[in-house]
Formats: C-alpha cells, structure tokens, sequence
C-alpha cells in the first residue's frame, strides 16, 4: 500500500491515480486522522481495487504533516560513525527534530546559513502507539516506511561544548519527508543521496546497526509512541561536513534522496537573508 498526502487529503496511490480515502471510505480526509485509526483504515485499504484519477505529483506534501514526536538516530551506520571518528554505538544515540521542520518530497528551502549538510535516511512511521513495545512486536506498530532527510546546519550544530543537535536540525524545511507511506519494505534496499546528480552517499538498509524493530522498541521502553510519530533511522557515510575539504549546500543545489522501492525526495535550496 502506497498512502499520500495530496493536496493536504489522505489519498492512495495506485500507478499515476490517486484514490480519494475519505471519498472512498470515510477515513480522513486528514492524513493525521488515518493514522489515528490506522488499524481499521489498513484492513479497509487492504480490500480496495486499484482505481482513483491522474493526479498532480507536485501537490504531494509530507505524509505525515503533522507529527507529534519526531525521533531521529545518530551514527546508525558503522561507517559514518568511522567517518565521525567513533566506534559503532552500543546503544542508539537519540536526538530529536522539532515537528516543524516538517516538510514534503518537492520541497525548496531557504538556506540559514553556509554550513548546512544532507543526510538520507529511512524514517518508520508509527501506526498503532503504545509503551513497552516488544521488539517481536515492534513492526505490528509500524504502518510503514518513507524517505527523508535530516538536514543539519553544522554551525548551530557545533555551538558550544558538548554540541546539540535538535535546533541545528529544525530549521524550516529541514526535514523534507516522502513521496508516499509505503507498507512494504526491502530491508536490503539501497539507500542513495545525490548532489546535483553526483552521488554522494549509497548503502544498504542491511548495515544499519539498529533496526526498525529494536529502534522502537528502544523508544518505546521510555516515551509513549503513539500515531504518526516519525523515526529517522539514522544516515550512512558519505555527508559533507567530513569530507576533506568539507562540502555544504548552496544556493541553486538539488538534493535528491531515494530509499528503493519507496521513491525519493528532490529538495532545492535557495539563499537565506544576508547576515544581520
């Protein structure tokens, strides 16, 4: 199943058609409220024949516009944590993104500085909430997956000692998230990120050092999930603040972010306002 956000309504996605759910079976039209009865909305959509009309994909905003926690994993990969200068973590390393730095799959955003780096990642969506989730349980309580991008303004992100992370990752637009929540997923499927069509970073979802179901499990053993919350899993090598010289976004720079077999995101950038 293909779940979207179209013009702010929830839509199923089938081919190039896009299928009403609110007009088909009453669930919605928010895409938030779907998620709040995802169990139910998931049977339903499971029985439904592939029909709907040609849409306008540049009218598809963030599947989930309107998360209520958004969690995000650091140095989830062994080799951009060797790129960061650490070992593999024992234990996630977790921050957060502020929810409004949400954004969709066609997003341009405003620059706030000159440091500011690309991230992909696969972000789980959480379906059905809850405490305490079993890691056996844990997928059970996802409804899917989308791409994202954790962009980072590593100026903000270095200021003071020890650094922090949530503010220099929550500018406007700094998580562009997308095109589609997508049910099923390959978990050796490739990863890419390219910069203005040079690919800049590509693995396999299989290196991850915590997946999805013991990453909700961790979560869950302290914060209550619940519908709608994003995780993004965490990025592999390849990010410009370790590369010799460091490479950042500027002005007129396309991103383009693909998870295989969920589609990608294509984020353009544009120049802030001049300091001060």
């Amino acid at each position: 199943m293909r779940l979207a956000n179209l013009d702010g309504r929830a839509v199923l996605i089938f081919g190039d058609r896009a299928l009403d759910v609110f007009d088909a079976g009453g669930f919605g039209p928010d895409p938030m409220d779907v998620l709040e009865n995802w169990t139910e909305f998931s049977a339903w959509a499971a029985s439904v024949a592939p029909a709907g009309s040609p849409y306008d994909p540049a009218l598809l905003g963030p599947p989930v516009p309107r998360p209520r926690q958004v969690f995000a994993v650091a140095l989830n990969y062994p080799p951009h944590a060797a790129e960061a200068g650490y070992e593999p973590p024992a234990d996630p390393l977790v921050f957060t993104k502020f929810p409004t730095c949400i954004a969709g799959p066609q997003e341009t955003v405003e620059l706030p500085g000159d440091r500011v780096d690309w991230e992909v990642e696969l972000v789980a969506v959480i379906g059905r909430g809850g405490h305490r989730i079993g890691e056996k349980d844990a997928l059970g309580h996802v409804a899917g997956f989308t791409v994202g991008q954790d962009l980072s303004e590593r100026r903000v992100q270095s200021l003071g000692k020890p650094p922090q992370f949530s503010l220099a990752k929550s500018f406007p637009g700094f998580g562009p998230t997308g095109p589609h929540l997508v049910t099923e997923l390959d978990p050796e499927a490739a990863i890419t990120c390219l910069l203005n069509d040079e690919v800049v970073q590509k693995a396999s979802l299989a290196d991850l050092i915590f997946g999805v179901p013991e990453l909700v499990a961790r979560l869950s053993a302290v914060c209550r999930l619940l519908p709608g919350d994003l995780i993004f899993t965490g990025t592999p090598a390849g990010v410009g603040n370790r590369r010799t010289p460091p490479r950042y976004l500027t002005a007129g720079d396309v991103l383009t972010s693909r998870v295989e077999g969920l589609g990608e995101l294509v984020t353009r950038f544009r120049a802030g306002p001049p300091p001060g």
